[in-house]
């Protein structure tokens, strides 16, 4: 049975080479999003029982929100949520998580999804590059959505633990389906193969 779904699935590549890689990031992207939403919480209720909660972390600002209060690509005002932001607890539970997510994410796209040979060095600093900007992009949608979905949950709904860690759940998808997006066609471009083998094609079904 295993057999005959890998000579199915080898062909499927060879057929649909780009597509197949798709599906393989789909996968490897959703194993690594729940790897997030274990992590996450884990790190958070272990930083949110230092005194890191009351220490704001608000980085780069960015003009005004609504009621000219100072928007943040980094906002993180001291306190427990829903009242405060987090604080510099909140940010390190996030960062923390992307960063262990991404490294791993980084091994198993070049050698599973893309397969490639390129300089694994050159690759892991446009990886960078790319993880960097799509942070601050990230960071600064976050901003703007955080706070009204911990509020709705927690307050509105009163749903009060239960929301808190439904509303955990919630923004780390969102920035899971961020990343997803934006990460496929760049990882097409700095996960190249430089070498092109030409198999047999009973080679290539795995035969």
């Amino acid at each position: 049975m295993i057999r005959v779904i890998a000579r199915r699935w080898a062909a499927f590549e060879a057929a649909r080479p780009t597509l197949a890689q798709l599906v393989l990031f789909v996968v490897m992207n959703v194993g690594v999003t729940v790897l997030q939403l274990v992590l996450m919480p884990v790190l958070k209720a272990a930083l949110g029982t230092t005194t890191l909660v009351d220490v704001p972390f608000q980085a780069i600002r960015m003009g005004s929100a609504i009621g000219d209060a100072p928007f943040y690509i980094f906002g993180y005002a001291a306190g427990p949520l829903p009242d405060g932001g987090g604080g510099l607890a909140y940010f390190l539970a996030v960062q923390i998580t992307l960063a262990v997510a991404q490294v791993i994410n980084f091994f198993l796209q070049r050698n599973i999804t893309f397969k490639s040979d390129s300089d694994p060095w050159r690759a892991a600093l446009w990886y960078a590059i790319a993880y960097v900007v799509i942070t601050f992009g990230a960071a600064a949608l976050q901003s703007v959505y955080k706070a009204p979905v911990y509020e709705l949950l927690i307050t509105t709904w009163g749903l009060g633990a239960s929301g808190e860690a439904i509303a955990d759940v919630t923004t780390m998808l969102i920035n899971a389906l961020i990343s997803c997006a934006v990460f496929f066609p760049i990882f097409k471009v700095i996960f190249r193969r430089e070498t092109v083998v030409a198999a047999p094609e009973d080679e290539l079904l795995g035969v």
